[in-house]
């Protein structure tokens, strides 16, 4: 039990943003089928991205206090980076638009967003890199939780 009180978040966005999430889905997503845009993609990796970040933050204040949590959260962080992973290859194989003469000729036939995914699934990679393991990247499975 800790000594002091902890201190209250700010505000709680979190459940904002799953809400905004759960909107999205209902809006814009009918029912019948077509691939994902790869704008739709682009904005999906900005947010695993982001919630990688938040709980790597998590996973680094908890584990050197509560080891059961730790482990799961590190868990979680391996498994969202990989989904992170496999989103940005989809973001890489959905169909390219139409690209303007200009853009060809400044060789950036995919645009500013492109370069601007790419930017971030490269940052979060060196911060990934940092705290995980090749093989814990690889690993199919995180094995059994010792808790």
């Amino acid at each position: 039990m800790p000594s002091h009180p902890e201190p209250e978040p700010a505000s709680d966005f979190v459940p904002f943003a799953t809400a905004a999430l759960d909107f999205h889905r209902a809006i814009n997503l009918p029912d019948d089928s077509h691939a994902a845009s790869r704008i739709e993609l682009d904005a999906l990796h900005a947010h695993l991205t982001s919630l990688y970040g938040l709980i790597d933050a998590h996973t680094t204040l908890t584990a050197p206090v509560a080891k059961a949590e730790g482990d799961h959260l590190r868990a979680c962080r391996v498994r969202l980076w990989q989904a992170t992973e496999h989103l940005h290859a989809a973001y890489h194989a959905a169909p390219r638009p139409a690209s303007s003469p200009e853009a060809r000729r400044a060789r950036l036939p995919e645009g500013a967003p492109d370069l601007t995914v790419c930017r971030r699934h490269l940052t979060t990679a060196a911060r990934v890199r940092r705290s995980h393991t090749p093989t814990d990247l690889r690993d199919p499975f995180t094995g059994l939780i010792r808790h």
